[in-house]
């Protein structure tokens, strides 16, 4: 699996080199790859009913409709931001299992950290002690996923108080900062987070299903 890593750039510039790698893996010409980046301030939209509805208040922050699942979130300074663009094998056609999968790198990567990940029976992503930590949104063409998941490491988490995040009530979101001192660097946690991913992949499609 290729990783590209665009550091902090404007969520469109990272839609539209998501989009042109997800095209070339479809026609072949790449990898898989694991994009990781971290936007400026920015609210993003899914294709959930009503979605629109939980903006709040967003003030001068831009508001993006994209192509993911999901409702609202914010997408900002200190977080971790991945999308990975897989080519999902005839036996692995399961955009549920996809995403619970996604769910499972990161508890794992936390677990490298001694927090307990956990999953929500109506909600998708990892929680810590109730309060959700990584949002997950993805999306698939020809079997070629896009979109992602994006972990609270250093976020600013009052942005989440412009939104009902995901439908909830925004006090429900934490970060990894707020459970690990001193707080790991970025770079640390991405390493991680590339091995577990890496090891989830080649056991779910090595599997038939």
């Amino acid at each position: 699996m290729k990783v590209v890593d665009l550091g902090r750039i404007p969520y469109a510039e990272a839609i539209e080199d998501m989009v042109r790698i997800r095209d070339e893996r479809i026609a072949g010409t790449r990898p898989d790859t694991l994009i990781l980046c971290e936007h400026d301030p920015v609210y993003t939209v899914g294709r959930t009913r009503g979605a629109d509805q939980n903006l709040i208040n967003t003030g001068d922050v831009p508001v993006e409709s994209v192509a993911r699942g999901g409702d609202v979130t914010f997408h900002g300074p200190g977080q971790i931001v991945g999308y990975p663009i897989l080519q999902l094998p005839p036996h692995r056609h399961d955009l549920h299992g996809y995403l619970r999968g996604l769910e499972e790198v990161m508890i794992r990567t936390l677990s490298d950290y001694g927090l307990k990940g956990e999953r929500d029976e109506r909600n998708t992503g990892v929680w810590v002690d109730g309060r959700k930590m990584m949002a997950i949104g993805i999306a698939a063409k020809r079997w070629v996923t896009w979109h992602g998941f994006a972990l609270n490491h250093t976020t600013d988490l009052t942005y989440f108080e412009r939104i009902n995040p995901c439908g909830m009530n925004s006090q429900l979101v934490t970060r990894l900062a707020d459970h690990i001192d001193p707080v790991p660097p970025r770079e640390q946690v991405i390493e991680k987070i590339v091995r577990a991913l890496d090891d989830w992949w080649q056991d779910w499609t090595l599997v038939a299903g």
